[in-house]
């Protein structure tokens, strides 16, 4: 029998409900077995879900020594603490994205997680579909040529905003951090590179002051450009681009693909022909089995600790440069 990895969950959240519990069921090496809610809901949800035990405080997860790992899915800017609670209660750890506020802060959950040998990736799941990989060995076979720009959109238009924890600002809200940050995840995994200046420009919501709309130049060192368009207020979009100097590869379902039935395609462009190749895989399940995988044999995560500052520390001057409307140097040195 599959050793497996034993989860509680930190909130009812419904991505948890919707996609990560059910992930973790359908996973080989992980259970479920505790989840905890502040809202009373942990009884209700952990009997839908044949859960063993309900929690009515995040600190008694923290705190139950049969379990190896949580899962954090708690607004924004809850994630530093309850992801330094876990590592020093000894917890591996899956979080949302964005994995803080600030790289500052990624850094205290990165020292505290190195401090008590616990491994946390921050859950961006796009990364285990192998339409990825399929691009990056593009890349490297050198099917488009030499890589001169990468556009990268991730929109949807969010019709109930009242109360929703995206439109709040004090809890980390505004489209950058939440579907913007997979642009800058995917633009610096595939390019393989840090950008060294952003600008930006945003639309930010008058009675909220989150960014509704953003819309970021990015430079690299190589000469390579990168513009990144993140939305609440536009037709859901999800795709990415990367123009080389002989031909193109677009990714239409890049981030979501589970939203086109865990199908994603790879479309490659050149002036003598165009090739579809088609990929599929259980996106949320990859990733339970991913993390508990390395849990199970201490291993890295595809995600790193070190990916998700710098991530951070990108998202972090690219809302620097809209609030500031100047170009942001990004240093290397950091």
């Amino acid at each position: 029998m599959t050793q497996k990895v034993r989860w509680g969950i930190l909130s009812t959240a419904s991505i948890a409900q919707n996609h990560v519990i059910p992930a973790f069921m359908r996973a080989d090496n992980a259970e479920v077995v505790a989840i905890s809610s502040l809202s009373g809901r942990a009884e209700e949800v952990a009997e839908a879900f044949g859960i063993e035990k309900a929690y009515d405080s995040y600190h008694e997860v923290l705190d139950d020594d049969t379990i190896d790992a949580v899962y954090i899915p708690l607004p924004n800017s809850l994630h530093k603490e309850w992801a330094i609670r876990a590592a020093y209660k000894k917890k591996h750890i899956l979080v949302e994205k964005p994995i803080a506020l600030s790289s500052t802060d990624a850094l205290e959950i990165k020292q505290a997680c190195l401090d008590n040998d616990v491994i946390l990736m921050e859950a961006f799941m796009y990364m285990l579909h192998p339409q990825h990989q399929r691009v990056k060995a593009l890349i490297e076979e050198g099917a488009i040529g030499k890589v001169k720009h990468f556009e990268s959109t991730f929109t949807f238009y969010l019709a109930d905003r009242d109360g929703n924890i995206r439109m709040e600002k004090d809890l980390g809200g505004g489209s950058l951090y939440d579907v913007g940050s997979y642009n800058i995840h995917a633009m610096r995994y595939l390019l393989d590179e840090e950008p060294i200046s952003v600008k930006s420009d945003a639309v930010i919501d008058k009675e909220t002051g989150v960014d509704l709309t953003s819309v970021s130049y990015y430079t690299f060192k190589s000469g390579i450009t990168a513009t990144l368009t993140s939305s609440f207020d536009q037709f859901h979009q999800q795709a990415y681009k990367i123009v080389g100097t002989k031909g193109m590869i677009t990714v239409p379902f890049a981030y979501r693909p589970d939203n086109h039935g865990g199908v994603g395609e790879v479309i490659l462009s050149t002036n003598t022909y165009t090739k579809t190749e088609s990929f599929m895989n259980d996106l949320y399940r990859d990733e339970a089995e991913h993390i508990s995988y390395t849990i199970l044999n201490n291993q890295e995560p595809i995600n790193t600790l070190t990916n998700s500052y710098q991530n951070m520390r990108v998202l972090e001057r690219t809302t620097e440069a809209f609030t500031t409307n100047q170009t942001i140097t990004i240093d290397d040195d950091e």
